[in-house]
């Protein structure tokens, strides 16, 4: 499935896979420091810490967000180590998260594999996330600086209101799309904006710089999120990793459902409303739902919008420079957006 682009940018666009094999051989030896920060952090005598942490671990991922901090870095010429310990931080809240979200949305897959609630229970994945939680502050104190710490320790708390927000607009289709998009903001984009932008920090860059990798950060976490709520809708169960309609399932209000419920005539917004609203949902029903995202063009919209976002965090990067770095980022940018296709 595609998005708006220009013959020339679909010729010239790498692979997805490539771009992020790009990235990661880029920051190679610190993405292997990272992952031993990662593994020793894990550690704990309590020994159902690190084997569910590990078993979360082992599902995958691609460690995007601790990639983001460790490339940032790069691109501000840092010198030292800091960065490695804050990709470390990075996972760590995101794999918290994870966890947490499991339990909340009752899932029984991640990335293709059991979860880690549907193995251990619900409340072994809390503690342990909330363990994880408090490792990343560790982290972010031994970092030392302060600046860093509210950076990130704000990011905990957005993307925990953006959870929330997000189960305040679940069922309601009075959600209008600013709102849609203050929930992905709060918990997807907010990560990516801070992992971004501590890799500026660390390297006393200008304000300027700091603000455009925040920005990149921001816009890419956007579109990731985006194109994640289209494919749950759009793509295979062993490409997504997840039971596919788990969203519509959940009754969760995502910007394919807006914009199908929206543009639909009198008797498809009583379908949205009997199955979203009122959670009334019979085994036929995901595939009527599909049906009525495909009448009204959902799907592209919603890859539309992500093409923008992605388009806006390759500008922010044009403050910067011609790197090979700068070049891996952007081309991740539209990564994000081609895994899609």
């Amino acid at each position: 499935m595609g998005v708006l682009a220009t013959p020339r940018e679909a010729a010239l666009a790498p692979e997805p896979e490539d771009a992020l094999t790009a990235l990661v051989g880029l920051v190679a030896a610190d993405l292997e420091a990272c992952n031993r920060s990662i593994v020793a952090r894990m550690d704990s005598p309590v020994a159902l810490i690190p084997q569910l942490a590990a078993h979360i671990v082992a599902a995958g991922g691609k460690r995007l967000r601790p990639l983001l901090t460790l490339a940032a870095a790069q691109l501000c010429g840092y010198q030292g180590a800091r960065h490695v310990h804050l990709a470390a931080c990075v996972e760590f809240i995101h794999t918290a998260t994870l966890l947490h979200d499991d339990v909340v949305d009752e899932s029984q897959l991640r990335r293709g594999l059991a979860s880690a609630n549907a193995v251990f229970g619900n409340k072994a994945s809390v503690l342990v996330g909330d363990f994880l939680f408090a490792r990343s502050f560790q982290l972010m104190v031994e970092d030392g600086s302060l600046k860093v710490l509210g950076i990130l320790s704000h990011a905990a708390a957005t993307i925990a209101e953006g959870e929330v927000l997000q189960l305040v607009t679940q069922n309601d289709l009075t959600t209008d799309e600013d709102r849609y998009l203050d929930v992905i903001k709060g918990k997807t984009a907010a990560l990516f904006a801070a992992a971004c932008r501590v890799g500026a920090v660390i390297s006393d860059r200008p304000d300027a710089d700091e603000a455009a990798l925040a920005e990149f950060g921001m816009a890419l976490g956007m579109a990731f999120q985006l194109v994640d709520d289209a494919l749950d809708y759009a793509a295979d169960q062993a490409k997504l990793g997840k039971t596919v309609g788990d969203d519509f399932r959940e009754g969760k209000v995502t910007l394919p459902v807006l914009v199908a419920f929206h543009a639909g005539d009198a008797e498809e917004k009583v379908f949205w409303q009997r199955t979203i609203e009122a959670s009334e949902q019979t085994d036929a029903d995901l595939d009527l739902a599909l049906r009525l995202m495909e009448r009204h063009d959902a799907i592209r919209v919603t890859l539309d919008r992500a093409a923008v976002f992605a388009r806006d965090a390759k500008a922010a990067l044009t403050i910067f420079p011609d790197s090979p770095i700068r070049r891996a980022l952007m081309d991740v940018a539209d990564y994000t957006v081609q895994r899609a296709r």
